[in-house]
């Protein structure tokens, strides 16, 4: 039986963005997939050293605006043909030049709620609390501090020698994260 971890995982802290970076760098080059770096403004390389891959985003926008459109021009080519059929000063009765604004208004409204939608599913969020907010001092890495965790569900995980891969890699400390 698989239990979880009884901790979420070793945070490292760092004092230079430079530092971070290499850390960040050499545990990914160690096989760490499943970790997160924090601070307190961007740092240019920082996401292709966490090994960041693309997004499905885009392709439920894609998907969402498909959908939209489709829907808009059938909901009123049904309305106007099948459903509620007048002939209005001899025009046909599918007109699509006057499809065209709702169509593409339910393209862009529904490519616009699934890009939200599907942002907040794959960040699995709304989250009320991380537990990596459990660390003593974390509350700087939106000061002054750098931070890098690799947690305890990396397949490569072990409390030991993930500590003495984080401790070479000279942090100002390593701590255990609770859950």
């Amino acid at each position: 039986m698989n239990r979880p971890p009884l901790i979420y995982g070793l945070l490292a802290e760092f004092e230079r963005p430079e530092d971070l970076l290499s850390a960040t760098g050499r545990a990914y080059a160690a096989g760490y997939r499943r970790m997160d770096a924090y601070s307190p403004f961007p740092i240019e390389g920082l996401a292709e050293a966490l090994g960041s891959h693309k997004t499905a985003i885009p392709f439920f926008v894609l998907l969402g605006g498909i959908l939209g459109g489709t829907g808009g021009y059938f909901m009123e080519w049904f309305a106007t043909t099948i459903h509620y059929p007048i002939n209005v000063g001899g025009r046909p009765l599918h007109s699509w030049p006057a499809y065209i604004p709702i169509t593409f208004e339910l393209t862009v409204l529904c490519a616009s709620i699934f890009a939200l939608l599907s942002m907040l599913a794959l960040n699995r969020l709304p989250e009320l609390h991380h537990s990596i907010f459990n660390a003593s001092g974390f509350e700087r890495a939106s000061q002054d501090k750098f931070f890098l965790c690799i947690e305890a569900v990396d397949p490569l995980f072990d409390a030991s020698k993930t500590r003495v891969l984080l401790e070479s890699l000279q942090p100002t400390k390593v701590v255990e994260v609770e859950t």
